[in-house]
């Protein structure tokens, strides 16, 4: 067979661990998706299992993504007990949903009694709830317990995040117990870096860096080296509260102990940054008002998802248009008015979006609370002032030249003033009152500031220069 250049690198990689799969922007190489592709259509397994197969988790999931949804389940059925599983982690839940529920069970028991539980957890978390009992019934006692109670703590926890598997150790035993039993025990987590200290009822008591352990004499006892663990997470914290443990107190891993401290798993820097990456995305969507859409949905349920906020926002603009309504009369007199008044209405919104942004994304790292609340409201609405002062001066300016009447000018310059106040206002007041409530900033803000500057922006020009011009 005569392949090219590019081609022949690929079929080479078997022998080549530094291969990259990636182009110069970071995505999957188009000369291996089309190998790929053609060794799905051939069934060629050997391929596969060699240039694929042996691919990092999170390459397997780019690949997933960008080959086409009907290579996806074709390939994972070629791989067989070669695919790994946690790779579907790394995708979408809409392509890992569409894989999961076309492969048997019982293939799906096999390969999660291999993951580690955090990474099963996540998978088996999608499934139909018949499916997931089907499939712990298949796995062992001890794996399946730790799974259900993982399953039982709520959505978004730290307890659903937790890796169950963990080293904890008494603390009479001694440094050289400890070693022996890590060298021996075959039944431990593949990677770690803390042991954990723990009383007869698995109280947790303190935690052991590794490399103390490392640096101390075989005889020294470890209740004498140990340390209060630091920040243990109750396994029932939003996962986003635990991330900022992690952020605040540069942890790498911390203890998840249950309501009666009790160790129940262990929570590493490795969830957190997925964490991390999905809160950031979600309060992005939801500021958008996009929902949980992702980019591997189809027209109908991506239409479902924005439907909702745009019917909002709809209703919004109808409510700006009432405002205009009110003074169609001066409109119709003076045509400069309705050339103008979008721009009064823009920079209100615009200048509104920064303040919300900025003040959404405080509220969600926690870095804006009641005690700086004041000051911060203060700042935004001295930024609305100053703002609303140059570009006062700078609309004004343009408007009475562009329609010779300087008197126009004045007063889309005075309405610019109110609008940029009343939207610096409105962007940080709003979501405010929106968590004090107990909603989610993010998901309403924009529409409800957006509509408060129209409505003010509007009714500030049009209703001073009714009153101005006596029109």
């Amino acid at each position: 067979m005569t392949t090219t250049d590019g081609e022949d690198r690929i079929r080479r990689r078997p022998d080549d661990e530094e291969a990259d799969i990636y182009d110069e922007d970071g995505n999957v190489r188009g000369d291996f998706l089309a190998l790929v592709g053609a060794a799905i259509a051939d069934r060629d397994t050997l391929f596969l299992r060699q240039n694929v197969a042996r691919l990092h988790e999170s390459e397997i999931g780019d690949l997933l993504e960008a080959i086409q949804p009907d290579q996806r389940l074709a390939l994972v059925r070629l791989l067989g007990d070669d695919f790994d599983m946690t790779a579907l982690t790394e995708v979408d839940e809409a392509i890992r949903r569409e894989i999961v529920d076309q492969m048997p069970n019982d293939q799906i028991a096999a390969a999660i009694g291999e993951l580690d539980s955090d990474d099963a957890v996540y998978i088996l978390e999608d499934l139909d709830k018949e499916d997931r009992e089907e499939i712990l019934a298949q796995l062992p006692f001890t794996e399946r317990v730790r799974l259900r109670r993982a399953l039982d703590y709520p959505e978004s926890s730290a307890g659903r995040r937790m890796q169950t598997e963990f080293v904890a150790v008494p603390p009479f035993w001694t440094v050289g117990q400890t070693i022996d039993y890590m060298r021996d025990e075959e039944d431990l987590p593949y990677s770690f870096s803390q042991i954990f200290v723990i009383d007869p009822t698995f109280k947790l008591l303190g935690a052991v860096d590794l490399d103390q352990i490392l640096r101390t004499k075989r005889q020294t006892k470890i209740e004498q080296i140990m340390r209060e663990t630091n920040h243990p997470v109750p396994a029932e914290m939003d996962q986003e509260e635990a991330a900022q443990l992690f952020e605040q107190y540069d942890l790498l891993s911390a203890a998840v102990v249950d309501e009666n401290g009790r160790l129940v798993g262990v929570l590493t820097i490795d969830d957190v940054v997925d964490v991390i990456h999905e809160e950031a995305d979600e309060d992005i969507k939801r500021l958008g008002g996009v929902g949980d859409e992702e980019l591997s949905d189809n027209v109908l349920s991506t239409v479902r998802s924005r439907f909702l906020w745009l019917l909002i926002n709809l209703g919004t603009a109808m409510l700006s248009a009432s405002v205009i309504g009110l003074f169609d009369g001066s409109i119709e007199k003076m045509i400069a008015l309705a050339v103008l008044m979008p721009i009064v209405a823009s920079m209100g919104g615009n200048a509104g979006t920064q303040t919300m942004t900025v003040t959404v994304r405080a509220l969600a790292t926690r870095d804006l609370d009641i005690y700086n609340a004041g000051r911060i409201i203060r700042r935004e609405a001295g930024v609305g002032i100053l703002n609303g002062i140059v570009f006062a001066t700078i609309m004004g300016a343009i408007a009475g030249t562009w329609f010779h009447d300087y008197q126009l000018g004045g007063v889309i310059a005075a309405a610019m003033v109110i609008n940029l106040m009343a939207a610096a206002l409105a962007g940080i007041l709003l979501p405010l009152l929106l968590d004090k409530m107990g909603a989610d900033p993010a998901i309403a803000s924009s529409v409800f500031v957006t509509t408060v500057t129209d409505c003010t922006g509007f009714f500030a020009f049009l209703g001073i220069a009714t009153w101005w011009f006596g029109i």
